[in-house]
């Protein structure tokens, strides 16, 4: 949890490396299917990007690094 917290909020938990990976094979392969795909006269479809958690982009935040008082005020909450 104090890596998804530093990492941007409570949507990047359980976002690993692997994770992250698994999404970019995902992309890289519908990159590659749209690609190399016999689409005749049509456009080739748009395949939506695997969906990733946002991030929260604040000027504050982007400014300074989440000191250690705050991912304890983080987890104090519910």
């Amino acid at each position: 949890m104090t890596v998804a917290l530093a990492a941007g909020g409570r949507q990047h938990f359980g976002w690993g490396a692997d994770r992250h990976l698994a999404a970019d094979l995902f992309d890289a392969l519908n990159a590659n299917t749209r690609a190399t795909g016999r689409w005749g006269k049509n456009k080739a479809p748009k395949i939506p990007p695997f969906p990733r958690p946002k991030a929260k982009a604040t000027k504050k935040a982007a400014k300074r690094p989440t000191t250690v008082a705050q991912l304890y005020q983080h987890f104090q909450r519910r």
